[in-house]
């Protein structure tokens, strides 16, 4: 008798998350259960590696609309976990409860900017009310800029329907135009709490003076208009006398456009940024290795400072106008060869770069000083 092979522990995990799938994609398509249980299907579907548009195609749902029921199941999972903390619920909170099992993604999605308390009190204010997703969208707004503010402005408390009274009483005395001034006016004793907020409210029915708002500053916006003013980061390998191993070991920087972000993880390591000069642009392995400048093949007249040795390791086809970098001993030395050598080239010196020369350090802090 042939017996069954068993599947591998790894075999029998790919088929239950197969079969997790194929479940989810078909909850999806058929819009079983309710819209909590379809954000979290998209959700675990994305975790698992499917893409939005792969999700659309196999079940219907837009990536928005993915996106809309993935954040607002988060945010009804949120105040179901803030229920959890509390013994005896209140009538409201059961109510909202029930409200948004059964719709509300839309509502509950312009309340992701909230905590978890704030999203437990806008959601009962929002129930309470009957309100629809623009005014939803206005109240996590309100709460957010409420919750920055230093003091409770006066007449007002921190309650929901004062907060949203306060937004309109704000807003109103900044318009112009009549109509929209009584409308946020209306809209504000509807919700209000408090008498005194009303109190506030209703002043604005015979007061027109209008406040302006305070215009947002300027941006500092500035474009870099040559390439030497978007500058190389370079990874530096170190002073010399350094080990041949230690340099052929740093790796190939990978730059990314349009700003040249350069991405490394983990580790040591130094970094230097240079000028954009044509050469070190059309580098395309360039490192930077620290020398005395008295120790150069040709050394520099002068006091001694530190240079930057600036090497492209790319570049290992000798030519007799160049400086090259070479083995000796396990050691990297930088030597001109007359003729070409016998010996391998690990690459190629672009510039020596000296220190710029400052004169005094703290002056060029004072720009007054620098301009006189």
């Amino acid at each position: 008798m042939t017996e069954t092979p068993q599947n591998s522990p790894n075999q029998q995990q790919e088929s239950i998350h197969q079969v997790d799938a194929e479940n989810l994609i078909g909850l999806l398509r058929r819009k079983e259960g309710n819209w909590v249980e379809w954000g979290n299907a998209c959700a675990a579907l994305q975790k698992a590696g499917y893409t939005s548009q792969q999700i659309f195609e196999a079940t219907g749902f837009e990536p928005i609309q993915q996106n809309q029921v993935i954040v607002g199941s988060q945010v009804y999972t949120s105040i179901v976990n803030a229920n959890i903390k509390e013994s005896a619920l209140p009538q409201s909170r059961t109510d909202v409860l029930s409200r948004f099992e059964r719709s509300g993604s839309d509502i509950l999605y312009e309340l992701r900017i909230l905590t978890q308390e704030q999203r437990v009190i806008a959601t009962e204010f929002i129930v309470a009310h009957n309100l629809d997703v623009d005014d939803a969208k206005d109240i996590a707004k309100a709460i957010k800029d409420f919750a920055r503010m230093k003091t409770i402005p006066e007449g007002f408390s921190d309650s929901p329907g004062d907060i949203v009274a306060y937004q309109c009483w704000k807003q109103a005395r900044q318009q112009n135009d009549l109509q929209h001034r009584s409308r946020l006016i209306a809209k504000g004793l509807k919700l209000a709490d408090s008498q005194t907020a009303r109190k506030q409210l209703e002043q604005l029915l015979t007061d027109f003076t209008v406040v302006s708002q305070r215009p947002a500053p300027r941006l500092p916006i500035y474009r870099m208009e040559s390439e030497e003013e978007l500058p190389r980061i370079l990874p530096v390998v170190g002073k010399l006398p350094l080990n041949t191993e230690d340099f052929k070991a740093v790796p190939l920087v990978e730059e990314v456009e349009p700003f040249r972000i350069v991405k490394f993880s983990g580790g040591a390591g130094a970094w230097v940024a240079i000028p954009g000069w044509r050469v070190v642009m059309q580098a395309e392995d360039p490192v930077a290795i620290i020398e005395d400048s008295d120790r150069l093949p040709t050394p520099i007249p002068g006091a001694t400072e530190e240079v930057l040795l600036i090497i492209d390791r790319s570049q290992r086809q000798w030519h007799e106008d160049g400086y090259f970098i070479v083995d000796q001993g396990g050691k990297i030395v930088m030597q001109w060869f007359d003729e070409e050598p016998n010996i391998q080239l690990l690459g190629k010196a672009l510039l020596v770069l000296r220190p710029k020369k400052i004169l005094d350090g703290e002056l060029i802090k004072d720009l007054w000083q620098i301009e006189e």
